[in-house]
Protein backbone atom coordinates (compact mmCIF):
# COMPACT_ATOMS: atom_id res chain seq x y z
CA UNK A 1 0.00 0.00 0.00
CA UNK A 2 1.34 3.97 -1.00
CA UNK A 3 2.26 5.82 2.40
CA UNK A 4 0.00 8.29 0.71
CA UNK A 5 -3.52 6.19 1.51
CA UNK A 6 -5.93 7.84 3.69
CA UNK A 7 -7.82 6.18 6.39
CA UNK A 8 -10.60 7.73 8.66
CA UNK A 9 -11.90 6.17 11.65
CA UNK A 10 -14.42 7.14 13.89
CA UNK A 11 -14.57 6.59 17.43
CA UNK A 12 -10.83 7.07 18.04
CA UNK A 13 -10.56 8.83 21.14
CA UNK A 14 -9.60 5.27 23.15
CA UNK A 15 -9.79 1.51 23.04
CA UNK A 16 -10.10 0.29 19.63
CA UNK A 17 -10.34 3.30 17.58
CA UNK A 18 -6.95 4.51 19.13
CA UNK A 19 -4.97 1.83 18.34
CA UNK A 20 -5.80 1.54 14.98
CA UNK A 21 -5.43 4.98 14.54
CA UNK A 22 -1.93 4.26 16.08
CA UNK A 23 -0.90 1.18 13.60
CA UNK A 24 -2.30 2.72 10.96
CA UNK A 25 -0.07 5.42 11.73
CA UNK A 26 3.11 3.68 12.62
CA UNK A 27 2.79 1.55 8.75
CA UNK A 28 2.70 4.94 7.05
CA UNK A 29 -0.89 6.07 6.30
CA UNK A 30 -2.14 9.55 6.77
CA UNK A 31 -4.95 9.20 9.74
CA UNK A 32 -7.97 11.38 10.28
CA UNK A 33 -8.66 10.19 13.59
CA UNK A 34 -12.34 11.57 14.28
CA UNK A 35 -14.47 11.65 17.66
CA UNK A 36 -16.83 14.07 19.17
CA UNK A 37 -14.37 16.07 21.73
CA UNK A 38 -10.80 16.48 19.69
CA UNK A 39 -9.76 19.08 21.87
CA UNK A 40 -9.65 16.32 25.29
CA UNK A 41 -7.12 13.68 23.37
CA UNK A 42 -3.65 14.05 22.79
CA UNK A 43 -3.51 11.41 20.14
CA UNK A 44 -2.08 14.18 17.36
CA UNK A 45 1.04 13.75 19.63
CA UNK A 46 1.52 10.24 19.21
CA UNK A 47 2.22 11.04 15.10
CA UNK A 48 2.71 13.69 12.86
CA UNK A 49 0.37 11.65 10.36
CA UNK A 50 -2.53 11.74 12.91
CA UNK A 51 -5.19 14.59 12.47
CA UNK A 52 -7.91 15.18 14.69
CA UNK A 53 -11.49 16.24 14.15
CA UNK A 54 -14.54 16.67 15.11
CA UNK A 55 -17.30 14.45 14.19
CA UNK A 56 -20.08 13.24 15.96
CA UNK A 57 -21.95 10.15 14.24
CA UNK A 58 -25.43 10.80 14.87
CA UNK A 59 -25.36 14.35 12.97
CA UNK A 60 -25.50 14.23 9.54
CA UNK A 61 -24.22 18.12 8.98
CA UNK A 62 -21.21 17.21 11.34
CA UNK A 63 -20.52 14.16 9.22
CA UNK A 64 -20.37 16.06 6.25
CA UNK A 65 -18.48 18.63 7.24
CA UNK A 66 -15.96 16.30 8.43
CA UNK A 67 -15.97 13.94 5.94
CA UNK A 68 -15.16 17.69 3.38
CA UNK A 69 -12.56 18.58 5.64
CA UNK A 70 -10.28 15.50 5.56
CA UNK A 71 -10.79 14.79 1.67
CA UNK A 72 -9.86 18.87 1.37
CA UNK A 73 -6.50 18.06 3.77
CA UNK A 74 -6.03 14.56 2.28
CA UNK A 75 -6.93 14.56 -0.91
CA UNK A 76 -8.88 11.69 -0.75
CA UNK A 77 -10.40 8.77 1.51
CA UNK A 78 -9.45 4.98 1.09
CA UNK A 79 -10.72 3.51 3.70
CA UNK A 80 -13.50 4.20 6.65
CA UNK A 81 -13.87 2.69 9.69
CA UNK A 82 -16.90 3.04 11.60
CA UNK A 83 -15.52 2.36 15.09
CA UNK A 84 -17.84 4.59 16.94
CA UNK A 85 -20.41 2.90 19.80
CA UNK A 86 -21.40 2.23 22.89
CA UNK A 87 -23.13 -0.21 25.21
CA UNK A 88 -26.26 0.08 26.82
CA UNK A 89 -26.74 -2.57 29.69
CA UNK A 90 -29.81 -3.66 31.84
CA UNK A 91 -33.06 -5.47 31.49
CA UNK A 92 -35.17 -4.52 28.53
CA UNK A 93 -37.64 -3.88 30.54
CA UNK A 94 -35.83 -0.93 32.21
CA UNK A 95 -34.59 0.63 28.71
CA UNK A 96 -35.90 4.06 28.29
CA UNK A 97 -37.46 4.62 24.67
CA UNK A 98 -34.54 7.40 24.68
CA UNK A 99 -32.06 4.97 25.32
CA UNK A 100 -32.93 3.09 23.11
CA UNK A 101 -33.19 5.29 20.34
CA UNK A 102 -29.70 6.82 20.98
CA UNK A 103 -28.29 3.04 21.38
CA UNK A 104 -29.35 2.44 17.39
CA UNK A 105 -28.45 6.17 16.58
CA UNK A 106 -24.85 5.28 17.74
CA UNK A 107 -24.26 2.10 16.41
CA UNK A 108 -26.32 1.67 13.45
CA UNK A 109 -27.67 4.76 12.12
CA UNK A 110 -24.33 6.54 12.58
CA UNK A 111 -22.49 4.26 10.48
CA UNK A 112 -25.12 4.87 7.84
CA UNK A 113 -24.58 8.33 8.25
CA UNK A 114 -20.76 8.21 7.77
CA UNK A 115 -21.20 5.56 4.78
CA UNK A 116 -23.89 7.84 3.14
CA UNK A 117 -21.47 10.59 3.34
CA UNK A 118 -18.35 8.86 1.86
CA UNK A 119 -20.16 6.75 -0.70
CA UNK A 120 -20.06 9.69 -3.37
CA UNK A 121 -16.48 10.34 -2.74
CA UNK A 122 -15.87 6.45 -3.08
CA UNK A 123 -17.57 5.87 -6.33
CA UNK A 124 -16.10 8.79 -7.92
CA UNK A 125 -12.77 7.50 -7.71
CA UNK A 126 -14.22 3.97 -8.49
CA UNK A 127 -12.56 2.17 -4.75
CA UNK A 128 -12.49 2.67 -1.63
CA UNK A 129 -13.15 0.08 1.45
CA UNK A 130 -16.12 0.31 4.32
CA UNK A 131 -14.72 -1.31 7.40
CA UNK A 132 -17.86 -1.86 9.99
CA UNK A 133 -16.72 -3.26 13.65
CA UNK A 134 -19.53 -4.72 14.77
CA UNK A 135 -19.32 -7.27 17.57
CA UNK A 136 -19.49 -11.07 18.13
CA UNK A 137 -22.30 -9.52 19.89
CA UNK A 138 -23.78 -9.45 16.53
CA UNK A 139 -23.52 -12.93 15.74
CA UNK A 140 -25.14 -14.27 19.69
CA UNK A 141 -26.80 -12.47 22.39
CA UNK A 142 -25.62 -11.78 25.77
CA UNK A 143 -28.16 -11.37 28.81
CA UNK A 144 -28.66 -7.79 29.82
CA UNK A 145 -27.66 -6.50 26.41
CA UNK A 146 -30.77 -7.08 23.93
CA UNK A 147 -30.81 -3.18 22.43
CA UNK A 148 -26.73 -3.29 22.18
CA UNK A 149 -27.35 -6.74 20.42
CA UNK A 150 -30.05 -5.83 18.19
CA UNK A 151 -27.65 -2.90 16.62
CA UNK A 152 -24.80 -5.41 16.16
CA UNK A 153 -27.01 -8.10 14.61
CA UNK A 154 -28.84 -5.55 12.38
CA UNK A 155 -25.03 -4.01 11.36
CA UNK A 156 -24.15 -7.41 10.08
CA UNK A 157 -27.32 -7.50 7.82
CA UNK A 158 -26.43 -3.67 6.26
CA UNK A 159 -22.78 -4.94 5.98
CA UNK A 160 -23.51 -8.07 4.36
CA UNK A 161 -26.05 -5.93 1.81
CA UNK A 162 -23.91 -3.35 1.55
CA UNK A 163 -21.21 -5.74 0.47
CA UNK A 164 -22.99 -7.32 -2.16
CA UNK A 165 -24.65 -3.67 -4.01
CA UNK A 166 -20.95 -2.14 -3.89
CA UNK A 167 -19.04 -4.34 -5.70
CA UNK A 168 -19.15 -2.98 -8.82
CA UNK A 169 -18.05 -0.10 -7.90
CA UNK A 170 -15.42 -1.24 -6.13
CA UNK A 171 -15.82 -0.66 -2.95
CA UNK A 172 -15.10 -3.29 -0.92
CA UNK A 173 -17.22 -3.85 2.74
CA UNK A 174 -15.78 -5.93 5.81
CA UNK A 175 -17.41 -6.39 8.97
CA UNK A 176 -14.93 -6.91 11.81
CA UNK A 177 -16.88 -9.03 14.59
CA UNK A 178 -14.49 -9.08 17.74
CA UNK A 179 -15.21 -11.45 21.53
CA UNK A 180 -14.58 -9.45 24.28
CA UNK A 181 -11.75 -6.68 24.33
CA UNK A 182 -10.01 -5.16 27.21
CA UNK A 183 -11.28 -1.44 26.65
CA UNK A 184 -13.19 1.32 28.77
CA UNK A 185 -16.93 -0.75 27.59
CA UNK A 186 -17.89 -1.52 31.01
CA UNK A 187 -16.94 1.74 32.41
CA UNK A 188 -18.62 4.06 29.45
CA UNK A 189 -21.32 2.10 29.14
CA UNK A 190 -24.83 3.28 30.51
CA UNK A 191 -26.84 0.78 32.72
CA UNK A 192 -30.67 0.81 32.19
CA UNK A 193 -32.31 1.29 35.88
CA UNK A 194 -35.83 1.82 36.93
CA UNK A 195 -35.90 2.44 41.09
CA UNK A 196 -39.57 0.74 41.11
CA UNK A 197 -38.59 -2.19 38.98
CA UNK A 198 -36.97 -5.12 41.16
CA UNK A 199 -38.16 -7.92 39.52
CA UNK A 200 -34.53 -8.64 37.98
CA UNK A 201 -32.59 -8.04 40.63
CA UNK A 202 -31.73 -11.37 41.43
CA UNK A 203 -30.75 -12.06 37.28
CA UNK A 204 -28.65 -8.60 37.27
CA UNK A 205 -26.68 -9.95 40.48
CA UNK A 206 -25.98 -13.24 39.32
CA UNK A 207 -25.28 -12.29 35.49
CA UNK A 208 -23.09 -8.99 35.22
CA UNK A 209 -20.05 -10.32 37.34
CA UNK A 210 -19.66 -13.37 34.66
CA UNK A 211 -20.05 -10.30 32.14
CA UNK A 212 -17.24 -8.62 33.87
CA UNK A 213 -14.99 -11.53 34.55
CA UNK A 214 -15.48 -12.31 30.63
CA UNK A 215 -14.40 -8.94 29.95
CA UNK A 216 -11.28 -8.73 32.03
CA UNK A 217 -10.10 -11.70 30.22
CA UNK A 218 -10.44 -10.56 26.97
CA UNK A 219 -7.72 -9.35 23.70
CA UNK A 220 -6.15 -6.37 23.80
CA UNK A 221 -7.66 -3.60 21.75
CA UNK A 222 -4.40 -3.92 19.41
CA UNK A 223 -5.69 -7.48 18.34
CA UNK A 224 -8.69 -5.91 17.10
CA UNK A 225 -6.63 -3.13 15.08
CA UNK A 226 -4.72 -5.44 13.72
CA UNK A 227 -8.03 -7.50 11.87
CA UNK A 228 -9.01 -3.65 10.73
CA UNK A 229 -5.20 -3.41 9.41
CA UNK A 230 -5.86 -7.02 7.38
CA UNK A 231 -9.56 -6.32 6.65
CA UNK A 232 -8.28 -2.61 5.43
CA UNK A 233 -5.51 -4.25 2.77
CA UNK A 234 -5.58 -7.75 2.08
CA UNK A 235 -6.91 -8.18 -1.37
CA UNK A 236 -8.63 -11.45 0.05
CA UNK A 237 -12.07 -11.38 -0.90
CA UNK A 238 -13.48 -12.15 2.95
CA UNK A 239 -16.45 -10.08 4.42
CA UNK A 240 -16.09 -11.41 8.18
CA UNK A 241 -13.25 -10.72 10.72
CA UNK A 242 -13.62 -12.27 13.94
CA UNK A 243 -10.46 -11.77 16.47
CA UNK A 244 -10.71 -13.17 19.74
CA UNK A 245 -14.28 -14.34 18.52
CA UNK A 246 -13.84 -18.08 17.69
CA UNK A 247 -15.16 -20.30 20.78
CA UNK A 248 -18.31 -17.42 21.13
CA UNK A 249 -19.47 -17.61 17.71
CA UNK A 250 -18.51 -20.77 15.74
CA UNK A 251 -20.36 -23.67 18.08
CA UNK A 252 -23.80 -21.79 17.11
CA UNK A 253 -23.28 -23.11 13.39
CA UNK A 254 -22.20 -26.66 14.77
CA UNK A 255 -25.02 -27.41 17.54
CA UNK A 256 -28.32 -27.06 17.80
CA UNK A 257 -30.03 -23.49 18.80
CA UNK A 258 -31.34 -24.97 22.32
CA UNK A 259 -27.79 -26.63 23.47
CA UNK A 260 -25.94 -23.13 22.29
CA UNK A 261 -28.39 -21.24 24.49
CA UNK A 262 -28.06 -23.69 27.30
CA UNK A 263 -24.21 -22.92 26.92
CA UNK A 264 -24.90 -18.83 27.25
CA UNK A 265 -26.87 -19.25 30.25
CA UNK A 266 -24.24 -21.28 31.65
CA UNK A 267 -21.42 -19.33 31.07
CA UNK A 268 -23.46 -16.62 32.15
CA UNK A 269 -24.85 -17.84 34.99
CA UNK A 270 -27.97 -16.79 32.99
CA UNK A 271 -31.08 -18.97 34.96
Amino acid sequence: MSASKTVLITGASVGIGRATAKLFAERGWNVAATMRRPEESDLAFVSDRIRLYSLDVTDQSSVDIAVARVIADFGAIDVVVNNAGYGLMGPFEAQTDAQIRRQFETNLFGIMNVTRALLPHMRARKQGRIVNVGSAGGRMTLPLYSAYCATKWALDGFSEALWLELRHHNIKVKIIEPGMVKTEFFERRELATKPELTAYDSFVEAVAPNLRAWEETGAEPEVVARSIWRASTSFWPRLRYQPNAKFAVWPRGWIPGHLYVRVIRRLFNAW
